[in-house]
């Protein structure tokens, strides 16, 4: 929920969810792999509840995948988080996915009664329970945080033989390293700074993982940045630069960061740093740089809506991202585009 950069004014808050429904349209013609949901509790955001949102996409869509940008699963009741997204799946047709993280925000603990002195081990009990729903319909479990399940059977289940997770981090060395003991994929929030100063961690990541056992194949890595496509690279970063700025400094000051300016945010745009944000040719190009330096990535996903853009401008981006950007970024990598078939059950 960001000012419009002519008026200076918000937009109402059915407005922007029309609009986020019909972005999901255009990013699901335009061949993309995946669209994400955030999950936050303030007033600058409308995704407290993102499966909701994702389910009213669904029914919307055909192809594209539906995920959680990142649910908050530290403050949330897996019981009631896997029936959600189980839900949707089944709205989907096996299209959805759902990322688990401790959130970057911690506005979700005090309204749901947590203890933020117990931070990760919230997460790490909450995603023990979550891992257990995906194999069985039956739980007997018992934890501290949460009340003991006895032999009780959860429902729905989903389309998908087993509800695709990864695991969401930030910069915690203990998140990376939990990731690759469990042997699930890995999606990596990189919102300034450079792709390169992450490789120490994407490797303990995959060296944790190899010593658990796990096959290589497991152990994907997906990467989430600031990202937006233009015609040019000077049209781009004009656009974008004033809704990461008004962000940026409404956040940084609560958090206590120097105010942002556009010199920082040029040097994140080009070519060392970890914006996505230019044309077709030069994001492509920052993408294959991501994927070499980080060892190899099977996602990268855009964050784009911190851009203050008026809908044409998002909906061209999505395209411009569909049509040539990930052609491009697939035809260097040997990826191919991900598909489904909603007869089946796929994982």
């Amino acid at each position: 929920m960001l000012p419009d950069p002519a008026t200076g004014k918000l937009p109402s808050g059915t407005d922007r969810m029309a609009d986020l429904i019909a972005e999901v349209e255009v990013a699901d013609r335009a061949g993309l792999d995946v669209f994400g949901v955030g999950e936050h509790h303030r007033a600058e955001f409308l995704d407290s509840a993102p499966a909701v949102i994702l389910a009213a996409a669904a029914a919307r869509t055909s192809q594209i995948r539906l995920t959680s940008a990142v649910t908050v699963l530290s403050a949330a009741d897996p019981v009631r988080v896997f029936q959600e997204f189980a839900t949707l799946d089944l709205i989907a047709g096996g299209r959805a996915e759902i990322v688990v993280g401790r959130g970057s925000f911690g506005e979700a603990f005090p309204l749901f009664g947590l203890d933020t002195m117990a931070y990760d081990e919230l997460f790490a009990e909450k995603l023990d329970l979550f891992l257990k729903l995906r194999e069985s319909t039956n739980i007997t479990w018992k934890g501290r945080f949460r009340p003991a399940l006895h032999s009780q059977s959860i429902f729905p289940r989903p389309h998908q033989s087993q509800l695709p997770l990864w695991i969401g981090v930030g910069g915690t060395p203990q998140s990376f390293a939990r990731a690759g003991e469990l042997g699930l994929p890995l999606m990596v929030a990189i919102i300034g700074g450079s792709f390169e100063r992450f490789r120490p961690l994407v490797d303990l990541y995959r060296e944790t993982g190899l010593r658990a056992g796990h096959d290589p194949k497991q152990l994907s890595v997906g990467v989430h940045a600031m990202g937006f496509v233009g015609e040019t690279v000077a049209a781009v970063r004009d656009a974008f630069f004033p809704g990461w700025a008004h962000l940026t400094a409404k956040i940084g000051r609560e958090r206590g960061w120097s105010p942002p300016n556009r010199r920082q945010f040029d040097v994140m745009a080009g070519p060392e740093g970890a914006f996505l944000v230019g044309d077709p040719a030069a994001v492509a190009a920052k993408m294959l740089r991501a994927n070499e330096l980080l060892g190899g990535l099977s996602r990268i996903t855009f964050q784009m809506s911190t851009a203050s853009l008026e809908t044409a401008a998002m909906n061209r981006s999505i395209e411009l991202l569909g049509n040539e950007v990930a052609p491009a970024v697939r035809a260097a990598t040997g990826h191919s585009k991900s598909t489904f078939d909603r007869r089946k059950d796929n994982t």
